[in-house]
C-alpha cells in the first residue's frame, strides 16, 4: 500500500495540533459551524493553524455566505476551504478566491446512486471528500462517526485527488482504504473520547495503523 494522506479534523487546541503534526498529517481541519461540537470560530481557527507548521489547513464551512468566507480568509488564510453543505457548482467558484489552494467539496454517500454527485463536482472543485451520508434528522452534515460501503469508491476515476471518510479509526481505516482504493483519508470523530475531545493516543494510533500496512 503507497502512503496514505492524512487530514486530521474537527482540531481545536494546540496539543490536537501538535500531535496532528507528529503523526504525519498532510491536512489538519478547522471546523467553522457553529452546531458542531468541533466548531471554533474564524478568529481560533487562525490561532490553531499557525501552530500547523508543514501541513495543509483546511477551513471546514456549510453553506457558508460571503462574509464569513472574507473573515475566514483574513483570519486563518486557509489553503483550502472544504464545503460540507449543498453548495452548487457554482458556489464552489465563487469560494475558491479565499483559498490558497483551492476548494475541497465533501459529498454524502449511502449508496451507489449518490455517486453520480462526483461527475458534477469532479473538476470543479480541486479536492473531493465521501463521507457518509447523515441521519435523517441531524444537525449537521458530518462527523457522526458512521460508515458505509467504501468499495462503492473502489473503481471511482476521477480527475481530481479525493479523500475517503466516514466512520475511520484506528481499528477499521486499513480495511477501509484497501476496499476503496484511497490514496487519502479524513478524520475526525475516530480520534475522540468524546465528540470534540481528539485524543493524542488515537491520533498516533490512527496514523500508526497507516504506516504499518504501507
Amino acid at each position: 500500500m503507497p502512503a496514505i494522506d492524512i487530514k486530521f479534523c474537527g482540531l481545536k487546541t494546540g496539543p490536537d495540533v501538535a500531535a496532528a503534526r507528529e503523526a504525519g498529517a498532510r491536512y489538519t481541519g478547522y471546523v467553522i459551524f457553529p452546531p458542531s461540537p468541533r466548531h471554533v470560530d474564524p478568529v481560533r481557527a487562525g490561532e490553531l493553524s499557525h501552530l500547523a507548521h508543514g501541513t495543509e489547513t483546511v477551513a471546514v464551512v456549510v453553506n457558508p455566505d460571503d462574509e464569513l468566507l472574507a473573515q475566514i480568509r483574513d483570519a486563518m488564510r486557509p489553503d483550502w476551504i472544504q464545503l460540507h453543505g449543498s453548495e452548487t457548482p457554482q458556489r464552489v467558484e465563487q469560494a475558491r478566491a479565499h483559498a490558497s489552494k483551492g476548494i475541497i467539496k465533501a459529498l454524502p454517500v449511502a449508496e451507489m446512486s449518490d455517486l453520480d454527485a462526483a461527475k458534477i463536482y469532479d473538476g470543479v472543485a480541486d479536492m473531493l471528500l465521501f463521507d457518509a451520508k447523515p441521519p435523517r434528522d441531524a444537525d449537521r452534515p458530518g462527523g457522526w462517526g458512521h460508515g458505509y460501503d467504501y468499495a462503492l469508491l473502489k473503481n471511482l476515476y476521477l480527475s481530481v485527488p479525493w479523500l475517503l471518510s466516514g466512520g475511520l479509526d484506528p481499528t477499521n481505516v486499513c480495511q477501509a482504504v484497501e476496499a476503496a482504493g484511497a490514496q487519502g483519508v479524513d478524520v475526525s470523530s475516530g480520534i475522540e473520547t468524546s465528540p470534540g475531545v481528539k485524543d493524542a493516543e488515537l491520533i498516533h494510533a490512527f496514523a500508526k495503523a497507516l504506516s504499518e500496512t504501507a
